[in-house]
């Protein structure tokens, strides 16, 4: 079982950069890409709800869930 990051996906699909999406929503851009590659422990709901907001779409655009 794991969980997928798929924000790489969406930012792609959206035309919306690393060094932006990083700006917008306050953490840096090592993280932003931690977070994109899957190799973090945990995010923090209100990050979440940021960059959902920002590219304009659900959680589960970005998080999927692979048995």
């Amino acid at each position: 079982m794991e969980i997928v990051v798929n924000l790489d996906v969406v930012m792609a699909m959206r035309k919306v950069s690393s060094k932006e999406l990083a700006k917008e929503i306050g953490i840096t851009e090592a993280n932003l890409s931690l977070l994109k590659r899957g190799k973090v422990k945990g995010v923090r709901f209100e990050t979440l709800a940021q960059i959902c907001n920002y590219l304009d779409c659900q959680p589960g655009d970005i998080l999927e869930f692979k048995p």
